[in-house]
């Protein structure tokens, strides 16, 4: 089983490249469009905990449990990677399955609706299922994010359950997490599906 290693990963309206420290300014730009942090649902730092926010992912991925992704806006010129958009990861990496879960993403509101969400979740299945040989895929978000539970499931993931009271929210109350999972055999009917939705764009 190979190990996830820091990579970039390019598409038509995407690029995801290792979060570094240097992305802190544009990550915060980023939050800023549409003022993330006050969605109490979400967990997207504040501009001031923007550096402790990337300082923990890094560390996390020197644990070997999380990949953490920045996400830049391709120029639609010359396809190169241009402005930050937001952030997602590889977390709770189990290599004895294997198994990832893709989660802690978000994207600045002005980049919602416009396929870069879908993109980078074609560019994040294809490499765990293509690559690195996964047999599944797990997405879990809020109950209350109704937005969020929308996006996984337009991607063709089937909700497991929900976890009652499985985790405390930085303002001190308890989350019910929906879990989602994509198996490996069901990755090329979700992968046609995903590649219909970005013909449009």
């Amino acid at each position: 089983m190979p190990e996830f290693e820091p990579l970039s990963l390019r598409g038509k309206l995407v690029t995801l490249e290792p979060l570094s420290i240097e992305h802190h300014d544009g990550l915060v730009e980023a939050a800023s469009d549409g003022e993330l942090w006050n969605l109490w649902y979400t967990s997207v730092p504040r501009p001031e905990a923007m550096a402790a926010e990337i300082q923990k992912r890094l560390k996390l991925q020197a644990e070997g449990s999380m990949l953490p992704f920045t996400t830049r806006l391709n120029d639609p010129q010359t396809g190169e990677p241009g402005k930050i958009i937001g952030m997602t990861t590889y977390c709770d990496i189990d290599l004895s399955v294997p198994k990832v879960e893709i989660g802690y993403t978000w994207n600045a509101a002005s980049a919602h609706g416009t396929g870069t969400n879908a993109e980078s979740k074609r560019l994040l299945l294809t490499h765990a299922f293509e690559q690195m040989n996964c047999e599944a895929v797990v997405f879990c978000t809020h109950w209350m994010n109704q937005q969020s539970r929308a996006a996984i499931s337009r991607l063709g993931a089937k909700q497991d359950g929900v976890l009652r009271a499985h985790t405390r929210m930085a303002d001190g109350s308890l989350r019910d997490t929906v879990v989602f999972s994509i198996l490996v055999a069901e990755w090329p009917q979700v992968r046609n599906e995903l590649d219909r939705r970005l013909n449009r764009y």
